[in-house]
């Protein structure tokens, strides 16, 4: 018997693959530029009805060859009568009993409270603002018009438009990232609007009378259903059911249940009705297009309800042409829209968990390592232009369209499933550094609202410069702005989990300052994580206990010693007691009975590191990412790459750490001109004077410079007015190891290498004008003869060494052309920052997540 039910599963598996294995690539659409939400936005836009003829003309042409898999099923599958038949018999053959205990398990966002004053706490408050920000009756006004109610107030734009396909995507996205959100901070403010929200959605469901509830009509799933060209109704629909069921999950909310289970059915009976009427093979050829994670939500949906439909229209949506590539372990995801695909991988897992086919964990697994072994950056991020490209040949496709903001937020839910899974230290440092680097870094600072689409990855580039560049709050809504309020909604999730049994254990996976109520283990634990620092190279994190009255139980903690970590150095201890430190990419565990106030710390040396980009190519293997633990650092440059380390043998003899004592050195000098403030700027190696920038930004840098005392000696600088009566150069921020060089009198000043020395000392005294706050700047070789910017100048004035006899001013007018209102610098170091040494000029590596518009380069030429 035994054997016949082996030789049941390998036909099943078989069949599963071979429809992966036919005509793979064509599982998308045709041609594959419809697959990309942006091509897909700008062609519907488009008044040009050639384009839109020639681009739809070959939609769907090639399917994909289920018949494999078809024909080893009933052709109508949802008939009443055995509806439940194919699902019921696949569990059976398998002798599935459900999922495996042993996972560990999440802990509610209710339970873990993120500490306001750290870099995600302040990521999460900027998010909160922004749902906060949003109207209730403009993001429900296209589901309103829909249902032929009064529409109050003016919809929201770019994707959200009414002429838009794909609008209401985002509403769904905003249920989710408020449920989460509020389950992160109980916002009273918020839990009101998310309620109003799903209230008004509700009304609009009752007033339609079938379950559907959408922001489009019906009539694009007829064309969906038709094979005819339409933009994804079913990635929309899956946000809207997703949104419900977090609703109901984070939030409590009933009401949101029993909209999603009516929406459910509704479906249900549309899938069955394209199977009855055509065959199942014609609804795995409508999977073409992009349905987001309807598998995944659906899974979640049976696990709660333990409907049989819920589990078989789940099924349903699997995609066996993508998944059975995977099963063969087939690294042929090269062409794929890398977005479309990632969901369906989330809900194979969750197959995994509900059914306990080993399948599906094998499908995970080998997914997540074919993408982080051969198509992911250093950012922890992947896909080009929205899609993947050739595995092990990164080099080529550096440019401003890489790693999908929407790849990320769902490549870390894959290894999320993983980590829970296997208890495994790869998969938490992967999730740390693609939440570090490829989500904290697409928010722009604080502005509430504001990220962006895709993140560049070439050299020079910038996330304002890329094709869509910054969104704004109320124009935008692209995919990557749902996930993206998703994502800084739930930074607390994957912080702890909780092993259960007879000795509960938590495993920390996650450095983020932050307090957990440990309910089983009766602890309330706070841990605080000192900011990291570039000139103290080491990770300190306190855990500090508070057993809850009545605790008397042991447990054990667990903490990740992670892979960037160096050995020599590493320390731990509780209540100041010695405790040995594993190896990297281990856990540290302690097991006691926690006692109030006890104290378990932990200090782990951070490395700096290269990392050669994911290319087989000999003659890419220099370009390298440099990291210093889990912060991708980024230079500061419009173009140059190129990194000669010569006769060096470790990475300290070409990278040193800036102290914080620096950013008191950094100045800016000022004047006004007209109405209007202009800065002291290098302009190309030219200095000119700019109009005064914004801050974040290259001409922020270039408006910045750093104090280089003559006599090393001299008091720190505390200040930049403790400059004043010294010797200085001029260094750019952006440009170690260079200077303002004036170049003889009535001359340009421009920029030149430090080591030169001549004309680059300037005595800073205090300014000729007379005036509180302002400085000037008097050539060290050439004596009377000052800094120059000239008299109601415009924006682009090119700056000179001048004496008054050659000015042909008057005192007045001299006095105010030389004189500068000194500043602390516009931009500041951040405090992970260091220099790197290069082939032609120097580099200032700050963290990729701390820029906004500044040009940066993130992989380097680096040869010996």
């Amino acid at each position: 018997m035994k054997v016949f039910v082996l030789s049941e599963v390998l036909i099943v598996v078989f069949a599963f693959v071979l429809c992966g294995c036919v005509l793979g690539k064509e599982c998308t659409n045709v041609p594959t530029q419809l697959s990309s939400h942006s091509f897909r936005y700008e062609l519907l836009a488009s008044n040009n009805e050639s384009w839109k003829a020639e681009m739809f003309q070959h939609y769907h042409l090639i399917h994909t060859d289920d018949s494999a898999w078809s024909n080893l099923l009933p052709r109508k599958l949802l008939r009443e009568e055995d509806e439940f038949s194919w699902a019921m018999m696949y569990r059976n053959m398998k002798n599935y009993d459900g999922s495996d205990s042993n996972f560990l398990k999440e802990m509610s966002l209710h339970d873990v409270r993120l500490d306001s004053d750290s870099l995600h706490g302040r990521a999460q408050q900027t998010n909160l603002d922004y749902l906060l920000i949003l109207d209730v009756d403009r993001l429900v006004w296209s589901f309103r018009k829909t249902a032929g109610l009064s529409t109050p107030g003016l919809p929201y734009g770019g994707w959200e438009a009414p002429n838009v396909e794909l609008r209401g995507h985002f509403v769904g996205h905003y249920m989710s990232a408020s449920a989460q959100m509020w389950a992160s901070t109980h916002n009273d403010t918020l839990k009101e609007k998310m309620s109003a929200v799903v209230s008004a959605l509700a009304t609009c469901q009752e007033k339609m009378g079938t379950g559907y509830l959408s922001a489009f009509p019906s009539e694009l799933f007829d064309r969906f259903e038709a094979i005819k060209p339409v933009w994804a109704p079913y990635y929309t629909i899956h946000k809207i059911l997703a949104g419900l069921l977090d609703q109901y999950t984070f939030a409590g909310n009933s009401q949101a249940l029993k909209m999603m289970t009516w929406m459910v059915e509704h479906f249900y009976k549309r899938v069955q009705n394209v199977i009855s009427m055509y065959s199942l093979e014609r609804h795995w050829l409508s999977l073409n297009e992009e349905t987001g994670g309807m598998n995944d939500v659906l899974y979640r949906l049976y696990s709660i309800t333990g409907d049989q439909k819920h589990l078989v229209l789940a099924h349903l949506f699997d995609k066996p042409c993508f998944l059975g590539l995977l099963a063969v372990q087939a690294d042929s995801i090269s062409g794929f829209h890398a977005n479309t695909h990632i969901p369906v991988v989330i809900g194979s897992q969750m197959r995994y968990e509900v059914t306990g086919d080993p399948l599906y964990k094998a499908i995970g697994t080998f997914f997540m390592d074919i993408v982080n072994s051969s198509h992911s950056y250093a950012t922890g991020g992947t896909s080009v232009g929205e899609f993947w490209s050739d595995p092990k040949r990164l080099a080529s496709t550096l440019q401003r369209e890489n790693e999908e903001s929407c790849t990320t937020y769902n490549m870390l839910k894959v290894s999320r499933h993983l980590f829970r899974w296997t208890k495994e230290v790869v998969y938490a440092d992967y999730y740390e550094r693609a939440l570090t680097n490829g989500v904290l870094s697409i928010q722009r600072g604080t502005d509430p609202g504001v990220m962006i689409y895709m993140l560049p990855l070439g050299r020079g580039d910038s996330k304002a410069r890329s094709y869509h560049g910054w969104g704004t709050k109320f124009d935008s809504f692209w995919c990557c702005y749902g996930t993206g309020i998703e994502s800084f909604s739930k930074l607390g999730d994957s912080i702890y989990f909780e092993e259960q049994g007879k000795t509960p254990g938590l495993y920390i996976i996650q450095y983020i300052s932050s307090s957990l109520d440990w309910k089983s283990g009766q602890i309330v634990l706070n841990q605080k994580v000192d900011p990291v620092v570039s000139w103290d190279p080491y990770l300190r994190t306190t855990l500090t206990f508070t057993p809850k009255e009545g605790a008397g139980q042991s447990s054990t903690i667990n903490l990740r010693i992670p892979v960037w970590a160096s050995s020599s150095g590493a320390k731990a201890s509780i209540n100041a007691q010695d405790l040995p430190v594993p190896a990297p990419s281990s856990f540290l565990s302690l097991t006691r009975n926690w006692s109030p106030g006890d104290k378990l710390t932990l200090q782990l040396p951070i490395r700096l590191r290269t990392e050669a980009i994911k290319d087989d190519r000999p003659k890419y293997a220099s370009i390298q990412a440099i990291l210093y633990g889990p912060y991708l650092l980024a230079g500061l440059t419009s173009d140059d790459w190129d990194i000669k380390t010569g006769s060096a043998t470790s990475l300290s003899d070409w990278i040193t750490p800036i102290p914080a004592s620096e950013n008191s050195r950094l100045v800016s000098l000022s004047q006004e001109s007209g109405n209007s403030s202009f800065v002291f700027s290098n302009s190309n190696q030219s200095i000119t004077m700019e109009k005064f920038p914004e801050e974040g930004t290259d001409a922020s840098l270039h408006a910045t410079f750093r104090l280089v005392l003559k006599d090393v000696t001299s008091l720190k600088v505390l200040s930049p007015k403790d400059a004043i009566g010294k010797s200085v150069m001029l260094e750019p921020i952006d440009l170690p190891g260079m200077v303002v060089v004036q170049q003889g009198t009535n001359q340009n000043l421009g920029i030149a290498n430090s080591a030169a020395g001549k004309g680059s000392l300037f005595h800073l005294v205090a300014g000729l004008d007379g005036k509180d706050g302002t400085v000037s700047l008097e050539s060290e070789s050439q004596k009377d003869c000052y800094v120059y910017s000239g008299i109601d100048y415009n924006s682009g004035t090119s700056i000179k060494l001048k004496s008054l006899s050659e000015s042909g001013s008057s005192d007045e007018d001299f006095n105010k052309a030389t004189s500068f209102i000194l500043k602390e610098g516009i931009s500041q170091y951040h405090p992970i920052s260091f220099v790197a040494k290069g082939m032609k000029r120097n580099f200032l590596l700050t963290p990729l997540l701390g820029l906004r518009d500044e040009s940066y380069t993130v992989y380097f030429n680096i040869q010996d």
